[in-house]
């Protein structure tokens, strides 16, 4: 009878586990009239072998080092949680993460996507758990069930690196290992606790093994921490961003924030203001070839990529396989280049990829037929 209840409470805890740490509202849509979501509307590709990421932002108290093997989230002591937020949000995309987990008792590694009405997609990892990456989700916060999480082999996750990637579209979420994936949900099972409002990416590590934890929590992260055999570092390589801006593809358009309509936080109520202030809820496709602007390790695309969804190769290392990587790594002097940004003109209505001389004629064209079919009605 003792594995029924020890299992519960690993369960409990695991599913609760991603609300601990990096997940958190500044300001919660479905209770509260918020500003605007920034829209990162296009592609990135940042390689943090080189160094910083103008897309991401370290939050308070965060203070990363960069060397060979990327981006380093140490932790000392039971009080640090490095993190880093993009600021910008996607609604609908793909997220290729190449991480190491960081090793030992209570040290969790994670990359969220997170909603400010606290939708949210999951990959975690334990460091006592050498075998094994988690999923999850949730959707409004709601933590009432805990039945959504899943565990995933792998070789090695806290000592090798492996591309973690999610996609993320109107109809499913799709969970992949090194290209291959792991885990399906689509959106007509969950109905209203389907993830579907606009998402900021956070990455960070975070302790669960300290004195003052919940019991079930540190349980489920592998024990008390043993700070002792610190620092305790998790490498984040690369990531690719692409925000599919209320569709199931890049488009291509020009999209600078995304409003709740109302509080329902359904993607259907999410508005879409485009470069020229005009704003509609929905996109039509895109023909447009990509714009890019690169600012040293991080790059944005604009426009579609060559195929949809998973099929799509993702712009970055991918991550076979490796050796743990030196834990002597340096401090890389990094300094931004301001980008050089280059915006095709946007249409009159938003999400339309820019038109060439003769479409515009088309659309002058088209106008005219409806006033003169305007006209004809009224006569009749």
């Amino acid at each position: 009878m003792l594995l029924p209840s020890v299992f519960a409470v690993t369960t409990v805890s695991f599913f609760a586990s991603t609300i601990n740490a990096q997940t958190f509202t500044e300001c919660n849509p479905l209770k509260n009239t918020c500003p605007p979501n920034p829209a990162l509307s296009t592609k990135s590709n940042c390689d943090f072998t080189k160094g910083a990421c103008s897309l991401f932002k370290e939050v308070d108290g965060t203070k990363l080092s960069y060397g060979r093997n990327g981006a380093v989230f140490t932790i000392k002591t039971g009080s640090n949680a490095p993190t880093v937020n993009t600021g910008k949000y996607i609604f609908f995309g793909r997220v290729d993460v190449t991480v190491q987990a960081a090793p030992g008792n209570g040290i969790v590694t994670s990359s969220v996507l997170q909603s400010d009405d606290l939708d949210e997609i999951d990959w975690e990892f334990v460091g006592s758990d050498h075998s094994q990456a988690q999923t999850n989700y949730f959707s409004k916060g709601d933590d009432s069930t805990f039945d959504r999480g899943k565990y995933h082999p792998v070789n090695n996750p806290t000592g090798s690196f492996h591309m973690y990637s999610v996609e993320w579209t109107r109809e499913k979420i799709d969970w992949s290992i090194d290209g291959k994936i792991v885990r399906s949900l689509s959106a007509s099972q969950l109905g209203t606790k389907y993830p579907q409002s606009p998402m900021q990416i956070k990455l960070g590590t975070w302790c669960a093994g300290n004195q003052d934890s919940r019991q079930g929590t540190r349980e489920w992260a592998g024990g008390y921490t043993d700070f002792s055999k610190a620092p305790f570092n998790a490498y984040y390589k690369s990531i690719s961003i692409t925000d599919y801006a209320g569709k199931d593809h890049l488009t291509g358009g020009d999209v600078k924030e995304y409003i709740y309509g109302d509080h329902t936080g359904s993607w259907e109520s999410i508005k879409l203001v485009g470069g020229d202030g005009g704003s509609d809820s929905s996109f039509s496709k895109a023909s447009t070839a990509p714009l890019e602007t690169s600012s040293d390790n991080c790059t944005d695309t604009h426009g579609p990529g060559s195929s949809k969804g998973h099929t799509a190769k993702a712009s970055l290392i991918t991550a076979k396989s490796t050796s743990s990587p030196n834990s002597n790594t340096s401090t890389n002097s990094f300094t931004t280049n301001p980008s050089s940004v280059t915006i095709a003109p946007s249409s009159t209505a938003l999400g339309h990829a820019p038109r060439s001389s003769n479409g515009i004629a088309m659309a002058i064209l088209a106008s005219a037929g409806v006033v003169i079919a305007r006209v004809l009605l009224c006569i009749v």
